[in-house]
């Protein structure tokens, strides 16, 4: 019987592969942190702050710059809640989100959830991508 190793960055070394992304040393960190768990929502500070406690150097302008380049692949999906708040989602499937007021936190609605019964017509010259929708609670 042979035992399989598994390197500690596989998961995330594939992932960056897969992406299309050179896996940098600190794409690498950052896509561990991110990836190597349940899904989750995640502001770019909460990230640099776990990279920080992580023994990861790496600045809060590099945490942000990832995370985007990361949305610009699909690795995950940015949820704007308010002007200059926002969170990145690492379930990048078509499904909603409940957001706490108070807390700041969110929740995932799954899409079947959600009903719609129409959706306006994008402007000319552009194409609906997907509809989110936030469902705002206080708590």
């Amino acid at each position: 019987m042979s035992m399989v190793t598994v390197r500690p960055y596989s998961q995330a070394l594939d992932r960056l592969r897969a992406a299309g992304l050179r896996p940098t040393r600190q794409r690498l960190a950052l896509a561990r942190l991110l990836f190597d768990g349940e899904d989750r929502h995640i502001s770019a500070e909460q990230l640099h702050s776990e990279a920080l406690s992580n023994n990861i150097r790496v600045s809060l302008a590099t945490v942000y710059n990832t995370l985007h380049q990361f949305t610009d692949v699909g690795l995950l999906r940015e949820i704007v809640v308010d002007a200059g708040r926002s969170y990145f989602d690492t379930n990048t499937s078509d499904h909603h989100h409940f957001f706490y007021e108070k807390s700041g936190r969110l929740c995932d609605i799954p899409a079947e959830m959600v009903g719609l019964t129409r959706v306006p017509d994008a402007p000319q010259g552009f194409n609906i991508t997907r509809v989110e929708v936030i469902v705002r609670v206080d708590g």
